[in-house]
């Protein structure tokens, strides 16, 4: 199949580019997703706090995200296709070809312009070369949120986060909301990674510690977390714990960005774009947290729809706007 927008992802990012994409005038767009659902991160995302600007109201993940999947399943040209990886992207006169995995079946799609919505994925325990054994009971955040949310799968009785970023702190009151105890939120740097509401409504609403400057020296457990070492305020304190939830950080995930041979930017670890959301090669487009790591959903949605814009005018040559 031959489309005019090929989109990567089908998170926040993704849906927003393909509804703008057809909106544009793009007749042929493929959506492609590699969970069995759309929406990305956002089915876990249960808090609320989303489409404050997009929106003007409050709603949780769920509700954000359904909003897309709505316009996306009663669209006319958008096209979806689920459980499907791209394994490879390269260009060739002035055509993308896509090698997909499906359900174990390898193809090759073409596309006049594609816009790259993968999002990112979480630090781990080996990324930042954390301390200590590896016993179970360490989770990325993220990992744990599905866990809990999707899945009801309770995680332990005690449970120390290391770093402050937005869903660490989502998820320290998600635990003592599910009768856990976190006995720290735990963060290297003397000020906290996430947003000033989450640390308010998430930490001190719920008389949670955190523990600034503060860095874990070492993890301790044979077969389950037994506690952590930890060292802050020029003294050292064991906290028992049978739990470690880890936030410390988010990556975009731009490994088919590097094999189409788009210039990255080694601050935001993404691709470098122009105003258009267009990468150094012509027809490929960024956006979202594979860009660049957002702090809200909208502002995510706001700059698909830049980048799924201005694809589907790629893709008719004589409508390509100059730089």
């Amino acid at each position: 199949m031959r489309y005019d927008v090929a989109v990567i992802g089908g998170g926040p990012a993704g849906m927003a580019a393909a509804l703008a994409a057809e909106q544009a005038g793009a007749k042929q767009i493929l959506l492609i997703e590699r969970d069995r659902r759309l929406g990305g991160i956002l089915p876990q995302c249960i808090h609320n706090g989303f489409g404050l600007h997009r929106f003007q109201e409050e709603l949780t993940g769920p509700e954000y995200a359904h909003r897309d999947i709505r316009r996306v399943e009663d669209s006319r040209y958008i096209s979806c296709s689920m459980e499907t990886f791209v394994t490879d992207l390269s260009r060739n006169d002035e055509i993308f070809k896509l090698q997909i995995l499906r359900r174990g079946e390898i193809g090759v799609i073409s596309a006049k312009a594609v816009v790259l919505a993968m999002g990112c994925r979480e630090r781990t325990a080996g990324a930042i070369s954390l301390p200590g054994t590896r016993p179970a009971g360490v989770f990325t955040a993220g990992t744990a949120q599905r866990l809990m949310n999707l899945q009801n799968i309770t995680l332990g009785n005690q449970a120390v986060i290391i770093g402050s970023g937005d869903i660490g702190l989502i998820m320290a009151r998600r635990l003592t909301l599910e009768g856990s105890r976190v006995a720290a939120v735990t963060e290297i740097m003397p000020y906290p990674g996430g947003l000033n509401r989450n640390v308010h409504q998430c930490l001190e609403d719920f008389d949670i510690p955190l523990l600034l400057s503060a860095q874990v020296l070492q993890i301790h457990g044979k077969h389950r977390v037994e506690g952590v070492t930890v060292s802050h305020q020029s003294s050292t304190a064991y906290i028992p714990c049978d739990t470690v939830l880890l936030s410390v950080g988010l990556i975009p995930e731009n490994e088919l960005t590097r094999r189409a041979g788009a210039a990255l930017d080694p601050r935001t670890q993404g691709a470098v774009v122009d105003s258009r959301c267009m990468t150094s090669i012509e027809g490929l487009f960024s956006c979202g947290n594979v860009l660049h790591v957002h702090d809200v959903a909208d502002y995510v949605s706001r700059e698909a729809e830049t980048a799924g814009r201005h694809a589907a005018l790629w893709s008719h040559a004589a409508e390509r706007p100059v730089p």
